[in-house]
């Protein structure tokens, strides 16, 4: 495959947000991604994600965050195309910005800033300075409500080098909107394989994915079923995530890194737990469920 650092072509499709292993003293191991890595672009995932909020960024510490935006690039080896996750105080956000396309990543992932008190104008300043610090790589917003208001939002998309959003609300109708307003921009369903059709059905297109790391084969088959306008192969497909993403919504959402990281270790991926505040340890009973979804869909 050839370098795709200009292929942004590939945030229309399957963005896999891959998780972060750690070892069994809790260190992070970014090495044991390398299988997942494999077994994803094998199933024709194009774009891959680190420092997501699959990835766990939030329970990581700077330096952490830092170490595996410098080694997964490697990992990845220009199998699919590279996006990072940044965020934290504008300061971290700015040095992992700068450091990104040294580390060989081909993309930036802005997250939104969860301060509680954060104002429409500040996270535009925010933005605009994180994006300047990326040197020129492509930037894509994450996008998690939708508060701001569309002048708030075309102001967003008017930010050089801004060239996606991840819409991770499920207002669909302020999507359509957004995206007639912004038609220049690449807007990408936040909410992985459930959101997809919907979203689809108003121009966005590809979506984020955490099942890649599980199933990646499934997420593919998604994508090409939308491609195609087979909505009910999409449907069909999405039925049989169903079941997993039920298990991922529970304890407040606070189980959805925990049973995407069970999982694999079911299938003998060594990824270590979740970190608190996730959902950790997972009940028998989940486990038992999530065995059950993993054989229905021969993924053990």
């Amino acid at each position: 495959m050839s370098h795709p650092t200009a292929n942004i072509a590939a945030l229309r499709g399957v963005s896999g947000i891959l998780v972060t292993p750690y070892d069994n003293e809790g260190h992070i191991a970014p090495d044991r991604l390398t299988p997942i890595i494999t077994r994803a672009a094998h199933a024709g995932i194009e774009a891959l994600t680190i420092n997501g909020n699959t990835s766990e960024f939030y329970s990581l510490t700077f330096e952490e965050a830092r170490a595996m935006q410098a080694a997964v690039p490697a990992l990845i080896n220009r199998q699919a195309f590279v996006t990072a996750g940044v965020g934290r105080s504008l300061e971290e956000a700015c040095i992992l910005a700068r450091a990104a396309r040294g580390d060989g990543v081909d993309a930036l992932m802005i997250h939104q800033p969860p301060d509680p008190f954060r104002a429409p104008r500040g996270v535009l300043e925010y933005t605009a300075r994180v994006a300047e610090a990326g040197n020129g790589l492509p930037i894509v917003l994450y996008l998690r409500d939708d508060t701001g208001g569309m002048d708030f939002i075309e102001k967003l998309c008017k930010i050089p080098n801004v060239v996606g959003v991840k819409w991770a609300t499920p207002n669909v109708m302020v999507l359509a909107n957004a995206i007639r307003h912004c038609p220049h921009i690449s807007w990408i369903c936040g909410l992985a394989e459930p959101w997809a059709p919907p979203m689809a059905a108003v121009g966005a297109q590809g979506f984020t994915s955490g099942i890649i790391n599980v199933a990646p084969h499934l997420s593919q088959g998604v994508l090409e079923a939308i491609s195609k306008s087979d909505y009910k192969t999409a449907g069909a497909i999405i039925t049989k995530l169903e079941p997993f993403e039920r298990f991922r919504a529970t304890e407040g959402n606070g189980a959805n890194v925990s049973v995407v990281k069970q999982a694999l270790a079911m299938q003998g991926f060594e990824v270590g737990p979740a970190r608190a505040p996730a959902a950790w340890p997972l009940s028998e009973t989940v486990k038992d469920g999530i065995r059950a979804v993993l054989q229905d869909w021969n993924a053990l």
